[in-house]
């Protein structure tokens, strides 16, 4: 029996040539997790929506469910993020960055809660009109490890969670360790890029930036987040570029 078609709130993470005319469209949707759909004649110069189907426009999408691929119906355009990103090449690879990860991250949860949706929207918004696109996808990064429950700790020890401010952190052992806990390898660190980092996951950005800006923490951030990130996904991801 054909299950029902539905309409979802997406963004397309990735997209694939298919076929003479066809595209498969990796879906980042609202309601209903990752999807993978089959655009059928999108790459015709004549398609009725083929133009709307592209990385960070925000889409209201029709879909049929299908065995293995769902057929995206139609598509259109809620909002339109890509003007102000394509253009300028840190935010285009930090946009990259977040779609790109927010798939991996709603793979690896249950996929339908709207949480991971609505924080990509508020990312590519934010990189339209923010001066630092990376500091954008590490304040999308740190919400989205804490809403799955695997935020680094950031004030309290990871081991043995003495109260902090620490000033080591080690992805493997949790983030933040004090002087007793700290595993070999671990990265000093300044107590104010753990409070900074603490900030941007609880979205108190103006706050942030007022500390990240007085003692130049943007890439410690970014390179903590990063490495946090594909440590407990288990895989490197290309799109986290070194921060400049």
């Amino acid at each position: 029996m054909r299950r029902p078609s539905y309409r979802d709130r997406a963004v397309v993470a990735r997209t694939y040539d298919f076929g003479e005319a066809d595209r498969i469209v990796v879906l980042l949707t609202r309601g209903h997790g990752v999807v993978r759909a089959v655009a059928k004649g999108v790459r015709r110069s004549q398609s009725r929506f083929g133009s709307r189907v592209q990385l960070f426009v925000e889409l209201d999408v029709h879909l049929y469910p299908g065995r293995n691929l769902a057929t995206l119906t139609g598509a259109d355009t809620v909002a339109y993020y890509a003007s102000g990103i394509i253009e300028d090449y840190a935010r285009y690879t930090a946009a990259c960055a977040v779609v790109d990860c927010a798939e991996r991250l709603s793979a690896a949860e249950t996929g339908e809660d709207p949480f991971l949706f609505d924080a990509v929207v508020e990312a590519l918004a934010a990189m339209r009109r923010e001066d630092n696109p990376d500091l954008c996808l590490d304040a999308f990064l740190l919400k989205a490890m804490g809403h799955a429950g695997w935020a680094p700790s950031l004030f309290a020890c990871a081991q043995c969670a003495e109260p902090g401010p620490h000033h080591a952190f080690h992805p493997m052992a949790g983030g933040a360790v004090c002087v007793r806990c700290r595993p070999p390898g671990s990265a000093d660190v300044p107590a104010e890029t753990l409070h900074a980092m603490w900030l941007l996951e609880r979205g108190h950005r103006r706050v942030a930036d007022e500390i990240i800006e007085g003692h130049d923490l943007a890439p410690a951030i970014h390179r903590l987040t990063s490495a946090h990130l594909q440590h407990h996904m288990e895989q490197r991801i290309a799109t986290l570029l070194p921060s400049a």
